[in-house]
């Protein structure tokens, strides 16, 4: 043993020989071992780099509520100040715009296929039976989407996601709560009046054939009875309820007797009616007016009449705070159906027309 090695072994140990005092083979060896650790780390570097660019990818064509923060920062306050300008000047337009976002969402996603008018190869969902001659507020979504293009500067605020948030800011202009809603929706090239008749929710329905309507968009019960909440706004044509008040046993029959001065056996078919006693403010009326057999809708009754969701909706009779917060986070798991993002779809200059 060497001056050199005596000298580490006392002071160090033969650990510390190994790593100070190598021979050449071990110096060779360890070189050969510190190559393959470079390439491996090397080749683990290029896979996290591949992992980060795939959840990039994936993070750009998922929903953010703070998608066009750089791109337009002044889109939403545009969009709320025209919403409330048109709640203010007609407090139903509220639950019309609140309409619009549910009857886009449940046919086939939320991509503005229900705002397309018909054209030679589009057969509008405005036509289908749900929507003819009662949907509108349409005019409110073009005035929204002319402001938007306008405090832009350049069409980048898609007409789906207009619908979602002027849905929001309608809620909140008539007393409801507020969220933060997901955007970076594309508008659909299409539309299918055939596929609105079949997947839109009718007042006719019981509760078996609502669960299962609510459940084809990946919607549960709690959901169901969150957003039939929505009825807490807005009103209903005659025909919708006439059957109910002349034919059905499940109804108070002060209440019945009530909505028949307005809606006559034969005839009066357009006639409206508010869905609860407080038609432009958000509240609980609506799950009260079921407990006490007042629903106006047979498919709001539906909600309370021996059923799985009797205690939901009792719940929410008693419970505002339950209901908004559990309406406010169904809005946003309904907003997010078969949503287009990325390169899918158009981002449309006018919401009635496909780009061509």
């Amino acid at each position: 043993m060497g001056f050199l090695q005596k000298w580490a072994t006392q002071n160090f140990g033969e650990a510390e020989i190994v790593f100070n005092v190598r021979p050449r083979r071990q110096v060779q060896a360890s070189k050969r071992l510190l190559n393959h650790q470079l390439m491996a780390s090397r080749g683990a570097f290029q896979l996290n780099v591949i992992l980060v660019l795939a959840l990039a990818a994936t993070a750009l064509s998922t929903l953010s509520p703070y998608y066009y923060e750089h791109v337009c920062p002044e889109a939403l306050p545009t969009i709320k100040r025209v919403v409330e300008a048109a709640v203010y000047n007609e407090r139903r337009m509220g639950a019309s715009l609140l309409r619009l976002h549910f009857h886009d969402c449940f046919v086939n996603g939320c991509d503005a296929s229900l705002l397309l008018d018909s054209t030679s190869t589009i057969d509008s969902e405005k036509n289908s039976r749900a929507n003819q001659n009662s949907t509108r507020g349409f005019e409110v979504i073009d005035q929204i989407k002319i402001e938007v293009d306008k405090i832009c500067g350049r069409p980048v605020f898609s007409c789906a996601d207009i619908l979602a948030v002027a849905a929001r800011d309608s809620v909140v202009a008539l007393g409801g709560p507020s969220w933060m809603v997901p955007l970076g929706r594309r508008d659909s090239t299409t539309a299918s009046r055939t596929q609105a008749d079949r997947d839109l929710p009718s007042p006719f329905m019981d509760l078996p054939a609502l669960i299962e309507n609510f459940k084809r968009q990946g919607l549960d019960e709690r959901d169901l009875v969150a957003l039939s909440g929505g009825h807490t706004l807005g009103f209903a044509q005659c025909i919708a309820f006439k059957d109910r008040i002349y034919s059905e046993t499940n109804i108070d029959d002060d209440f019945a007797e009530e909505r028949r001065k307005t809606c006559p056996r034969n005839g009066g078919d357009t006639n409206l009616a508010p869905l609860d006693p407080s038609p432009a403010r958000f509240d609980t009326a609506y799950f009260s007016n079921l407990v006490e057999e007042e629903g106006l809708l047979h498919s709001d009754q539906a909600l309370f009449n021996g059923g799985s969701t009797d205690e939901l909706v009792k719940a929410y009779s008693e419970n505002a705070r339950a209901f908004s917060a559990d309406f406010a986070k169904s809005m946003v798991k309904m907003g997010n159906i078969k949503v287009l993002t990325g390169e899918q779809g158009q981002i449309r200059l006018n919401c009635r027309n496909v780009i061509n």
